[in-house]
């Protein structure tokens, strides 16, 4: 069976492996935020070869804020109980720090977004997070 990407870096690294339910929202949100940007930076660059600045372009259009709470708006209907309960204590997370560009209530959807996919991250459900990704993108008619 082939690891996902969280079970070989843990065990490459020797990482000991955690009781995910130790961790807070904010620490989903933190790797979450990391994985988002990873797997859309592997679209954007996998569609083509091109200057730095038009990589940027792309891939900052998504991974921002308010695409993100629009994108978890388009997928609650595809979400599990246990997804949902995670996205909602991810949005409820009291954040130290505040949305630059992005209005209160988009940087707490897109908080929750992220907490629910670095989630999954954690508990090696990688496929799960690419559905979810290519299902927002879909919902949203991004083409990247």
């Amino acid at each position: 069976m082939e690891k996902d990407i969280n079970s070989y870096i843990r065990e490459y690294f020797d990482v000991k492996e955690v009781d995910v339910r130790t961790y807070s929202p904010l620490a989903f949100a933190y790797i979450g935020d990391g994985v988002f940007d990873l797997v859309i930076r592997t679209i954007v660059v996998g569609r083509g070869n091109t200057q730095t600045n038009k990589l940027h372009h792309k891939t900052s259009h998504i991974v921002k804020a308010h695409t993100q709470a629009e994108m978890i708006e388009k997928l609650k209907p595809f979400l599990t109980e246990e997804e949902q309960n995670i996205y909602r204590r991810g949005k409820s997370a009291k954040s130290p720090t505040t949305a630059k560009n992005a209005t209160l209530a988009d940087y707490r959807k897109a908080t929750g977004f992220e907490a629910l996919l670095g989630y999954l991250y954690l508990t090696d459900k990688f496929e799960r997070i690419l559905f979810l990704v290519k299902e927002g993108l879909a919902q949203l008619n991004e083409r990247i």
